[in-house]
């Protein structure tokens, strides 16, 4: 049985992937709030880029939480094609979960879909990020715990979509975002105590990537994407300061007249 630690540069993994979470929280429930308030085209674009910040920072999160993660006895290396696969999949499921909150007439039957589609989609890129793993040796998983952090995906999706309908302001926001990051770092960490691996010592090369060579710069550049997609988004109206603008705008013109 190898040793298994989850925090191989100490604190500095949980803490980045904590933040990367809150950032992917907050930014998705932002646009999520102001695709609640537009329409047509650009209901769906806001819809769109929550999806695409949700997905990136839940994502971001679970690799930069696996940077830390090592097992003694053995080199990890990782599939490429599936570990895109999860990103991919982490994006579409999240954004079926973000569109059905986003056009349903139904709030309550679309938050309790629009939760369990998310949150499925939470587990299912943690579970796919971990079936790129590729090691010397056999990885197992505690059932119960696996259960347990599915579960816990889903009640965060739920309460993020929830804090999207129901919080306006963005302080409220910030908190829910914190809130989110919290429950979906634990459903990421619940889920690696769950991880057991039976090591077989070989001297035989490993497929796949290293972490240095394709999750760190791929990872950096998905961070990069939501800080620059947060700066867009901090400094776009909301449709209260358009209406506001447009208002300013009518007596002007009506003395212009």
């Amino acid at each position: 049985m190898g040793h298994l630690d989850h925090a191989a540069f100490g604190w500095l993994t949980p803490v980045l992937s904590f933040v990367m979470a809150c950032i992917g929280a907050a930014l998705g429930l932002r646009c999520t709030v102001r695709a609640l308030a537009a329409t047509g085209r650009s209901r769906r674009n806001w819809l769109i880029t929550a999806a695409s910040a949700i997905g990136t920072g839940i994502w971001t999160m679970h690799f930069v939480a696996m940077l830390g993660f090592s097992v003694s006895g053995t080199e990890i290396r990782y599939n490429v094609p599936l570990t895109i696969l999860s990103l991919i999949v982490a994006m579409i499921v999240v954004g079926a979960g973000v569109f059905a909150v986003g056009y349903s007439r139904d709030r309550g039957r679309a938050l309790v879909l629009g939760g369990l589609t998310t949150g499925l989609g939470v587990a299912s890129m943690h579970y796919l990020g971990m079936a790129a793993l590729r090691l010397h040796g056999d990885v197992n998983y505690d059932p119960l715990l696996v259960g347990l952090s599915v579960a816990i995906a889903v009640v965060a999706a739920t309460a993020a979509l929830w804090a999207a309908l129901n919080i306006k302001s963005p302080i409220a926001v910030a908190v829910a975002s914190l809130v989110m990051g919290g429950a979906v770092s634990s459903m990421h960490y619940t889920g690696m105590m769950a991880v057991s691996v039976q090591v077989a010592p070989s001297s035989a090369a490993l497929p796949g990537a290293t972490v240095m060579q394709f999750i760190f710069p791929l990872a950096v550049g998905l961070g990069s994407y939501l800080f620059l997609t947060s700066a867009f988004v901090a400094l776009s109206p909301t449709a209260g300061e358009r209406e506001a603008s447009a208002s300013a705008q009518r007596p002007v013109e009506s003395l212009a007249r």
